[in-house]
């Protein structure tokens, strides 16, 4: 990505900015929720790919013209959870129209939540052991685990699309990321008791 990101800023004259790029990125994920909802599964799960890359296109670009901010970070950070919940709704939709079972769709709702609880803990957990005046490596070492990060659970997302077992995929992510939710709070919880 850091080529295509020099590419790109070269293109552009150094004009476009990370910002742009992460909110091209959220109007592509309506699309993709789209997509998802009306069982287009291929074209979904290609779209996923491309636009997935779009966040770590953004990063790339920040550092390159040395726009890296806090404020970067959030919206990043605060777009990715926005594109889950889209695609969860997709996800959701599909599972409701493909199964004809509407009571499958709470598995959707239950990846979707425990998906914003992996991230939430983790940005609480980090605030607070910041708090507890950890060396960043120590930090760092805190969240090198738990298998459930943002980018395994759109791997796991592409996959179920281009298998077509959406509904399969969905159940995987609500099981593993509820998992991860609940180690990454033990994990924060016991770190903090003991400083």
């Amino acid at each position: 990505m850091r080529r295509v990101a020099v590419v790109l800023n070269k293109i552009s004259g150094g004009r476009l900015s990370p910002n742009t790029v992460t909110i091209i990125g959220v109007l592509a994920h309506v699309l993709i929720a789209w997509e998802i909802a009306f069982q287009h599964n291929l074209l979904a799960a290609g779209l996923l790919i491309v636009f997935g890359l779009f966040d770590a296109l953004d990063g790339e670009l920040a550092r390159l013209q040395k726009r890296a901010s806090n404020a970067g970070m959030v919206l990043d950070a605060s777009t990715d959870r926005i594109k889950e919940v889209m695609l969860y709704t997709g996800a959701a939709y599909q599972i409701i129209a493909q199964t004809g079972r509407p009571y499958l769709a709470v598995w959707a709702v239950v990846a979707c939540g425990a998906s914003l609880s992996v991230s939430y803990i983790k940005a609480k957990g980090e605030t607070a052991i910041k708090d507890a005046h950890l060396s960043a490596n120590e930090i760092n070492r805190l969240f090198a685990d738990g298998f459930m990060r943002f980018e395994v659970r759109m791997f796991m997302l592409v996959i179920g699309l281009l298998s077509n077992r959406v509904a399969l995929a969905v159940i995987v992510i609500a099981i593993l990321s509820s998992l991860t939710a609940i180690g990454r709070l033990v994990r924060i919880t016991r770190k903090l008791t003991s400083v």
